[in-house]
């Protein structure tokens, strides 16, 4: 984005022209600013979403533990130019964004192994969960994963994010004909203003529905679209449709 594309006049000169111009660059969607962006693992969400963050403008960076194996090499090459693979804790240092794409069962050792994420916006899209002895899935713990990676990194800022839809829709959002609705949850509200940017960027539509505290409810709701999944035979995403007219007050 140049001046010329935002309007400004290029004789402009001086220290107000140029606070001017960064308080307008401020203001510019997110998909027009360039973040730098870690996606700590190399699995199916890093492999869906770091080629189309790539293709938004932002610097990806894969956090692997072998950045060199031949299959890293074919993400680049997939990803593009100005990706790179780095170790977790060097892709996180990096980076101004950090998305923590790895099993849930490892998630608080890979966050510990990240070091110092002070300031650092951390989406968190996994799901805990096991096999239940009847079946179904459910919960392994009743602290979220979301608030266990806020107590590891207590000075960065956990946003629970991405966990609600499956792997094909990370990689095509226009899979079901409508936005998906995206919730997210975190106790920082401007960096979830930062995150709902992005997920509108993708394509999708982000809810902000409440604090960190909430995370385990949203992780739930993965577990409620795997058990219908399981018992119907079919797929399910959620879209959050917005009443035409407000609720009566009265209405919970």
């Amino acid at each position: 984005m140049n001046l010329r594309q935002i309007g400004w006049p290029l004789s402009c000169l001086g220290r107000r022209c140029i606070l001017i111009v960064l308080l307008l660059a401020s203001a510019l969607p997110l998909a027009s600013r360039a973040e730098t962006i870690a996606l700590i693992g190399t699995g199916e969400v890093s492999q869906a979403f770091g080629p189309r963050l790539a293709k938004l403008g932002h610097r990806v960076i894969y956090g692997s533990r072998a950045p060199e194996r031949p299959e890293i090499r074919d993400l680049l090459r997939a990803t593009g130019d100005t990706a790179s693979a780095e170790l977790p804790n060097v892709a996180a240092a990096l980076a101004d964004i950090v998305m923590i794409a790895v099993p849930w069962n490892v998630a608080e050792e890979v966050v510990v192994g990240l070091g110092d994420l002070s300031g650092k916006i951390i989406i968190d899209p996994v799901n805990p969960r096991i096999i239940a002895d009847d079946g179904f899935r459910d919960y392994p713990m009743y602290t979220s994963n979301a608030e266990r990676i806020q107590n590891i990194a207590p000075r960065a800022f956990v946003v629970k994010a991405f966990n609600t839809i499956s792997t094909d829709s990370m990689l095509d959002p226009d899979l079901f004909g409508e936005p998906l609705t995206i919730p997210i949850v975190g106790n920082d509200a401007a960096a979830k203003h930062t995150v709902a940017n992005l997920i509108r960027a993708l394509g999708y539509d982000a809810v902000d529905v409440g604090p960190v505290r909430y995370a385990h409810i949203v992780e739930g709701l993965y577990l409620l679209r795997s058990n219908a999944r399981d018992q119907l035979g079919t797929h399910f995403e959620y879209t959050f449709r917005r009443r035409a007219v407000a609720a009566p007050q009265t209405i919970r």
